[in-house]
């Protein structure tokens, strides 16, 4: 699992699939605040990593602020199967006036995160299209500035994020 500090706090990039990361719920942009009541402010991301390793691997304590930068849309398909967006590389890139995307708050040079809770990061956008397809007429999508994403992402690998995060489907 990974982290990354940008000058607002130390935030999650990565989650492995069935980690213990993944199995206490940490996903994609939640920021930590404190590990076993040291708090993290001011800290590296090293600084961060050593503090993980040295915890006790049993019983690790984290404070974690739920993904500040991100917000959900949930929009509802047209009678052509369509919410109204278009995306490339996972960044919202146009909207279609009128549609369910643009009724419900969907902003373009935004990232899509999650869509109906399961994480699209480094998920090829053909991927991410059949993910919509095959879901039913209400889609709900987690996104994020782009400017944000790019800064949080941009010290980690793309095939990391592709081979290693846990894009897993979430019990409903």
């Amino acid at each position: 699992d990974s982290v990354f500090r940008p000058s607002t706090g130390i935030f999650v990039v990565l989650v492995q699939a069935n980690s213990p990361a993944a199995l206490a719920g940490l996903r994609f942009g939640d920021q930590l605040l404190t590990i076993n009541d040291e708090v993290l402010a001011g800290y590296s991301v090293d600084k961060v990593h050593t503090l993980i390793v040295k915890a006790n691997p049993e019983r690790i304590v984290i404070a974690v602020r739920d993904r500040p930068f991100e917000r959900t849309v949930t929009m509802h398909k047209s009678s052509t199967g369509h919410v109204g967006f278009a995306f490339r590389d996972g960044r919202i890139i146009s909207l279609v006036k009128d549609s369910s995307a643009t009724r419900n708050g969907l902003l373009v040079d935004h990232q899509l995160l999650e869509v109906n809770g399961q994480n699209v990061v480094g998920v090829k956008d053909a991927d991410i299209t059949k993910i919509i397809e095959g879901a039913g007429n209400v889609i709900t999508v987690t996104v994020m500035p782009s400017f944000v994403y790019d800064h949080m992402i941009k010290h980690t690998s793309g095939g990391m994020l592709k081979k290693l995060m846990d894009h897993s489907i979430p019990d409903i």
